[in-house]
């Protein structure tokens, strides 16, 4: 469905914030308006007054947008932080290895013990594992330990009023100033990151008020101080996104020396137990799931760790477009909930820009649409490889090697 997703924009650039244990990337969905219709820049006070009116128009009292707006103002860093978004560069070993260490499955393990009650009401009620919640709460802010430092109500009074995307920022702009309403949000106050994502397991305004779950029972929902909040908030959204309880995510496999590699990769046309019969080994020896619709993922082609996924995975895609975090996250999962690590394999070291560029400009003149030609391995680039390893007979695992350069 056609949905913003700001983790799409913010994913990359945020990722400096590794360094303190924060991917901080949120999984908040919000259907754009018609950007015709959105009005944008100009005098800031004159745009205010035309949200105000928006506000007005959706039954908001005057007075809580006066509290909302008050002291409402242009956020420079905001514009830079949008107008500089890094790129992700990262491999799915550098990356998972990153991000789901022994100190974050310690704290991890420990938080589904110490909020229990809390994760088990979670899947009973929305029928989502402690273990999913819970490494998308590790991933996005280390259970809540790094929420962002930019003042929520200025990042999306900055965002709305830029017309580069105002149909996607103005209705989350009015569905903050719906939680001040509530008494939910105090605009001064509340921080958060850049693209106006909140709390811990940063969701945008609009699924904060379309999912929020009041689990301390203070008769508000607070998803920025109350884990609970946050936790019962994330799998409300989680199953909105249609998880399916009791069905798994993925699994790590072992692969034969052969397999029809063409049908690999995501949407792939085989059942789980068709992959088993072409003698794909699940590591837990789990074959429950035969029946169910199943992907073979290489995020480092078949030589590096490999995995089936399951239906259950689309909410990761969902939540978050890159390949690397939503497979990181998913593997992240299955840890907490007890899997043992992967298996790293000896997977071929990744190409560097120079190479990947090169690489990409003959993929491009065999009439592959790569997109930009920025030393990438995106989706596009990935299929690509995979289309060109099968015309030439090498084994089509969606990674770049030398000999597939060469071959070109």
């Amino acid at each position: 469905m056609p949905t913003f997703r700001s983790r799409s924009i913010i994913f990359a650039a945020a990722l400096s914030l590794l360094s303190t244990g924060s991917a901080l990337a949120t999984p908040p969905v919000a259907s754009p308006d018609d950007p015709k219709q959105v009005a944008c820049g100009g005098d800031l006070g004159a745009f205010l007054e035309g949200v105000k009116a928006d506000a007005l128009a959706n039954g908001i009292p005057a007075d809580a947008i006066q509290k909302a707006l008050a002291g409402a103002q242009i956020d420079p860093k905001v514009l830079s932080r949008d107008r500089a978004q890094g790129v992700f560069r990262q491999t799915f070993l550098e990356f998972s290895q990153r991000t789901v260490s022994q100190a974050r499955l310690d704290i991890g393990r420990k938080k589904l013990q110490e909020l229990s009650s809390t994760f088990a009401r979670a899947e009973n009620e929305f029928g989502v594992p402690a273990g999913v919640i819970a490494a998308f709460w590790a991933m996005e802010t280390d259970f809540g330990a790094v929420q962002g430092d930019f003042n929520t109500r200025n990042a999306l009074v900055t965002l709305s009023h830029d017309c580069r995307r105002p149909e996607l920022f103005r209705p989350q702009l009015l569905a903050l100033i719906e939680m001040v309403q509530h008494g939910d949000l105090d605009p001064a106050a509340n921080t958060g990151a850049w693209a106006g994502e909140i709390g811990q397991v940063q969701m945008l305004p609009k699924d904060i008020i379309a999912f929020g779950v009041d689990g301390d029972g203070d008769g508000h929902i607070n998803v920025k101080s109350s884990a609970p909040d946050a936790i019962l908030t994330a799998a409300k959204f989680i199953q909105h996104l249609g998880f399916k309880k009791g069905e798994p995510w993925i699994q790590e496999v072992s692969l034969p020396e052969n397999l029809p590699w063409e049908k690999s990769g995501l949407g792939g046309p085989l059942t789980a137990g068709d992959w088993f019969a072409l003698g794909v080994t699940p590591r837990d020896g789990n074959k429950n799931f035969a029946t169910l619709p199943a992907a073979l993922i290489m995020p480092q082609g078949r030589k590096g760790p490999t995995f089936i996924t399951y239906p259950n995975f689309n909410i990761y895609l969902e939540w978050n477009q890159s390949f690397i975090y939503t497979t990181s996250a998913a593997y992240f999962a299955t840890r907490l909930m007890g899997s043992p690590v992967y298996n790293k394999g000896n997977p071929e070291p990744g190409f560097d820009d120079a190479t990947m560029k090169e690489l990409q400009t003959k993929l491009e003149a065999r009439g592959h649409n790569v997109g930009k030609v920025d030393g990438i391995l995106g989706s596009g680039t990935r299929v690509a490889i995979q289309k060109e390893q099968q015309r030439l007979g090498l084994p089509a695992d969606g990674w770049p090697s030398t000999a597939l350069l060469q071959a070109l």
